[in-house]
């Protein structure tokens, strides 16, 4: 037992240890060899302890000469297994197989994963953690004796030696001689004892010299870091840091780092493709990840874009791989094939405007296609197949999308009461305010925007809130409103200057019925004054009385969904979840090792994001992306995300409590079960989402106060705060002296800046994501973009209006390329991978084995959200809930955590991946 407390050192877990080893080692000595089995059975891993193995006498090992760094002096050289999973890529196998070929020709040892331990404990000669012997794993010879096989991930067993006074492994150290990357796992020594979950990829040493570091999946503070390893942690965290210099090797390096958006434009393709540089004194914004590519040649500040031949770098580990990215590329194909019929027809055959509504819903799947092909021959009767129709219904249908929900129960138009709907359940619940002044004011320049009053007046609205007067109206909280007038007005003389693209600033009035719904009773549409001289700057539109104001009203609402859908894009999907979160995930990697618990809460929610958002600037967000192509916003798209940024993003009012009170959607409650109640009863995505908030509160609460016990712990951590200032005055530098950031001072506030950062990755990312084909994939109800600003008597176009209303709407709205160009894209971000972790799900809980406390919150937290799944299926069956069930009404069910691969408009996934 001596010897054991040798090896494993002082700390707790040898302790517990050797009490459990005391009942169950067994000890023999034969020609001067001792063996020692340990077989302890912990009842919550079922794990089996190392079995160590004395491989030399002491008088062997002092006659060694290659050993002197294995001991201080009079120790027993001991040795222990090792079993490395690595995962078997293509890439590695086929250099495996040429290792093969060459296995005769090559004894020079030059090849292999070189390992070494190191311990917990200092090595008095060297000042450092204590070393095992270093290991070599090369399966070389496994492939001259078993083939190699072709299985996805193998496993090999590798054999340490350690002086019988290592102490307990705290690290490990790996040199990867191979001249490809290999993706380590696991490495676990002797069944379990001691785990290392690496899942992370290791470069070959002619790429990068830098051993590579890892360590065990003991979560640990920076106070509580064994001496051995203290080195070590801060080694692990530079590598990651880089020196912000040159250029990030694509698949190789794993530097995080910041940048600015200056990568957007490309001025060597002419002036029109200049973009402003994000993340500026006149450009706020947060910023990304840093890529060193070489700048452009007219202007320095500007870096080259991603090209054909050059891809984009993020660090090796947040590359998507295996499933993830074959679904991605699937996906990207299908959406490529599904475009090339409407391109045909809009480019080159010029009959791609869409003449009837109607038409629209034929680029759609049809629900029964037995009538299309089948037909009764009227002679005798019976059933014939024509097999001509059938091949071209059949070739037609593959071209087609599938029928989104939002068509379900809705005619051609938006109705007035889906409108009110989908501003509490659709794929943008994020705009709606309750009217707290009327009529409404801009926060505009007025010498540069014109008269911050609104054009509303009492007589447009007064006639639609059941005999209240206006203010009576807003004391009762009855009134709300949509208002993108300060998003878009800056920006509407050089929108509308666009070629096809017309687009107002618009505000839209809706009053609570009795029934727990909204109905739209006043929209007001402005543009920059003196724009158009046949236009009045500003007009108000109420709900019609004939034909010409119906058609005129359908109009007015496709502008306002067009707003809607800009502004839930760019500032609700892309700046609140992607942008925001990207300085947070960087500095995680930068300032917190990989071993400390609030690294190990978060790492699940920051899966993918850096992949994601590099994906983002190359096609979504980067000048003549997706974005500028699709939205009515154009090349100015960038600049609505900076203006949002500076003068209305807050991390305070992140958290979903907060932003309902901010909205005028809920107030403070003590009566009430969580504190808040809401001003809207049926506002299904408050109602589901705040019972995942203080679920996932009370989850991150307990997480926080088992590791922090008071403030000093939080201001002393050194690693945590690196972590919160950097993100603030680094990621967010444009916001540094900002005077709402939360303090990060006691548990408390470190309870509600994770519960807010998890809430954005997950929760609230997937509120205005997973939605965004299932519930916007109709162009007539909710369009990106619109062409024609409304007629007006003696308008050129006034005429054509009055003879075909619905044509004049039609031709308003993107044509059919554009139309499947945009439905492509919201098809593939509304996608789950079959690989997707959701919210609640843990795939590996080894880092706290020995932390049963947490582990215990993690599973609270998952049943809890089952408990919630269930809950919201109950009110989606409740009549009474009119904003989530009825005739035609889809089901809120975006926030039910799980889900299944595909188009689901359900699932919470951990993290920003799509």
């Amino acid at each position: 037992m001596t010897m054991v407390k040798e090896i494993l050192g002082q700390s707790v877990v040898a302790e517990a240890f050797c009490f459990e080893v005391s009942r169950r080692c067994y000890t023999h000595q034969n020609n001067k060899k001792h063996k020692i089995s340990m077989f302890p059975s912990f009842s919550c891993s079922s794990i089996l302890l190392p079995i160590v193995k004395r491989r030399t006498t002491v008088d062997d090992l002092n006659s060694s000469s290659n050993n002197k760094s294995l001991h201080d002096g009079g120790g027993v050289t001991l040795t222990i297994s090792a079993s490395v999973t690595i995962k078997n890529s293509k890439e590695f196998m086929a250099m495996m197989l040429h290792y093969f070929d060459s296995f005769s020709h090559n004894t020079n040892g030059d090849r292999g994963i070189v390992m070494q331990l190191v311990s917990t404990q200092i090595d008095p000669t060297t000042m450092e953690g204590k070393l095992s012997k270093r290991a070599v794993l090369d399966w070389t010879r496994e492939l001259l004796f078993n083939g190699g096989g072709d299985s996805e991930r193998s496993t090999h067993k590798v054999d340490f030696e350690i002086d019988s006074n290592f102490g307990f492994p705290g690290a490990i150290t790996i040199t990867n001689k191979y001249n490809k990357e290999i993706f380590l796992e696991t490495i676990s020594i002797e069944g379990g004892f001691v785990e290392f979950s690496c899942s992370s990829w290791v470069q070959p040493e002619k790429v990068n010299p830098d051993k590579r570091i890892f360590f065990t999946n003991k979560a640990c503070l920076p106070c509580d870091t064994a001496e051995g390893v203290k080195e070590l942690r801060k080694e692990e965290l530079r590598q990651k840091r880089g020196d912000g210099n040159g250029t990030r090797k694509v698949m190789s390096d794993r530097v995080y780092d910041y940048d600015v958006y200056n990568d957007l434009g490309n001025p060597d393709k002419g002036i029109q493709h200049v973009r402003p540089i994000l993340g500026t004194e006149h450009y706020p914004n947060p910023r990304r990840c840093r890529t060193g590519r070489p700048p452009v040649i007219t202007d320095e500040k500007y870096e080259s874009c991603v090209n054909a031949f050059m891809e984009t770098y993020v660090p090796r580990d947040e590359v998507f791989e295996g499933v993830r990215k074959e679904a991605l590329d699937v996906e990207r194909v299908k959406g490529i094939t599904r475009n090339l019929i409407p391109f045909i027809r809009t480019h080159i055959t010029k009959c791609g405007v869409f003449k009837e509504l109607s038409e629209i819903k034929n680029i759609y799947k049809r629900k029964h296609q037995v009538d299309a092909m089948n037909h009764t021959n009227e002679e005798n009767g019976t059933l014939s197949i024509d097999v001509n129709k059938l091949f071209q219904d059949s070739f037609e249908e593959y071209f087609k999308f599938s029928t989104p929900y939002i068509i379900s129960g809705n005619g051609c138009c938006i109705r007035d009461e889906e409108l009110g709907r989908q501003a509490l359940a659709g794929v943008n619940p994020l705009s709606i305010k309750r009217l707290q002044t009327f009529p409404p004011v801009s926060d505009l320049d007025p010498s540069m925007y014109g008269p911050q009053e609104s054009a509303l007046k009492e007589e447009h609205i007064i006639s639609h809130l059941d005999g209240m007067s206006v203010q009576q109206a807003i004391e009762e909280k009855k009134l709300f409103i949509l208002d993108y007038h300060d998003a878009y007005m800056p920006f509407l003389k050089g929108i509308n200057a666009q070629e096809d693209r017309k687009a107002y600033a618009t505000r839209t009035i809706l009053y609570l019925t009795r029934m727990g719904t909204l109905k739209p009773i006043a929209i007001e549409l402005s543009l920059p004054e003196g724009e158009h001289q046949q236009q009045q700057s500003k007009q108000v539109l109420t709900p019609p009385l004939d034909a010409t104001s119906y058609w005129l009203w359908q109009l007015a609402k496709a502008h306002v969904c067009s707003n809607d859908a800009g502004v839930h894009q760019l500032v609700h999907h892309w700046l609140r979840t992607h942008a925001c979160m990207e300085p947070f995930i960087i500095a995680a990697h930068r300032q917190m090792s990989v071993t400390h618990p609030i690294f190990k809460l978060l790492k699940p929610h920051m899966k993918c994001t850096l992949q994601i958002n590099a994906l983002a600037r190359e096609a979504l967000i980067n000048g003549g992306g997706i974005i500028e192509s699709d939205f009515s916003s154009g090349r100015y798209s960038t600049e609505i995300v900076s203006a949002a940024y500076k003068d209305w993003w807050r991390f305070d009012m992140e958290a979903l409590p907060a932003d309902l009170i901010r909205r005028g959607l809920a107030e403070p409650d003590r009566t009430q079960p969580h504190g808040i109640k809401l001003t809207i009863e049926d506002y299904p995505y408050a109602n589901d989402g705040l019972l995942i908030w203080f679920a996932l509160e009370r989850m991150v609460r307990t997480y926080v106060n088992y590791y922090y016990h008071n403030g000093l712990m939080v201001r002393s951590d050194n690693e945590l705060q690196g972590w919160y200032n950097e993100a603030i005055n680094v990621g967010h530098g444009d916001h540094a002296h900002a005077t709402w950031w939360p303090t990060l001072a006691t548990p408390r506030d470190l309870i509600s800046v994770l519960t807010t950062l998890i809430w954005i990755a997950s929760v609230q990312h997937s509120a205005v994501n997973f939605g965004q084909y299932p519930l916007g994939g109709y162009v007539p109800m909710r369009p990106p973009l619109v062409k024609k600003l409304l007629p007006k008597e003696g308008d050129p176009e006034y005429k054509e209006f009055l003879e075909d209303p619905e044509g004049f709407l039609c031709s308003s709205l993107p044509d059919m390329f554009q139309t499947t160009k945009f439905l492509a894209v919201l098809n593939i971000l509304s996608q789950h991978p079959e690989d997707e972790e959701y919210i609640g799900q843990r795939r590996d809980l080894s880092d706290w084995i020995g932390d049963p406390k947490i582990i215990e919150a993690f599973y609270d937290f998952s049943i809890e959200l089952k408990r919630i799944e269930k809950e919201i299926e109950k009110r989606n069956k409740d009549h009474n809930l009119r904003n989530r069930c009825g005739a035609g009404i889809p089901p809120y069910e975006l926030l039910i955590a799980s889900s299944g691969p595909g188009v689901t408009c359900r699932g919470v996934p951990n993290s920003i991946s799509t």
